[in-house]
C-alpha cells in the first residue's frame, strides 16, 4: 500500500483530481478494465524493461502490444527484455500487474510513454496493488509524469 499512498499524496499535493477504485484482484489488462468500468484503451500498462544494461519504465495503452524493435531502434540498443518477476519485486517491491505508470518520485526509473497513451482523455492504472486502481486525466498525467513520448507499440491481434 506504500506505493498507493505515495501516488495518492502526490496527486493531492499537485491538485490533480483523480478517481480511486477498489476492486477484486486483477491479473490482466482486460480484467482491470472491467473492474474499473473503463474501456481497455484507457488502461496504462507499465512495463519494466531492461534496455541493454539499464532498466527503464515504458507505458503503453492496454489495448496495444509492445514493439521492442522500436525501443531498440530509439536507444540504439542491442537487447531488450522484460524484468523477471523476481527482478520486478527486488527493484520495486511490486508484482506483475500492479506497476503504476510513473518514474520519479514514485519509481526510480527513466519513464517513456507511447503515443497511444495520449489518445484517450484519461489514463487508468493499477496503483501498486492488484486491487486498487486510479483514473487520472491525461493532461495531469502528462504534466506530473513528464515522460519522454515516442511510438513503441503496435496494434494487438485481438
Amino acid at each position: 500500500m506504500a506505493i498507493l499512498d505515495s501516488i495518492r499524496s502526490w496527486l493531492q499535493r499537485e491538485s490533480a483530481p483523480f478517481r480511486e477504485v477498489h476492486h477484486e484482484p486483477t491479473r490482466t489488462s482486460e480484467e482491470s478494465a472491467r473492474a474499473r468500468g473503463e474501456e481497455l484503451k484507457v488502461g496504462g500498462k507499465a512495463l519494466l524493461i531492461k534496455v541493454d544494461a539499464e532498466f527503464r519504465l515504458f507505458v503503453i495503452s492496454a489495448e496495444r502490444k509492445l514493439d521492442s524493435g522500436a525501443i531498440r531502434s530509439h536507444f540504439g540498443a542491442k537487447k531488450t527484455r522484460f524484468a523477471s518477476p523476481e527482478e520486478l519485486l527486488d527493484l520495486t517491491g511490486l508484482v506483475p500487474g500492479c506497476v503504476p505508470p510513473f518514474g520519479a518520485p514514485i519509481l526510480p526509473f527513466p519513464l517513456y510513454a507511447d503515443t497511444s497513451v495520449f489518445e484517450s482523455q484519461r489514463i487508468a492504472f493499477n496503483a501498486g496493488s492488484l486491487t486498487d486502481s486510479i483514473i487520472l486525466g491525461i493532461d495531469d498525467y502528462r504534466r506530473l509524469a513528464n515522460p519522454e513520448v515516442f511510438t513503441f507499440s503496435a496494434a494487438s491481434q485481438a
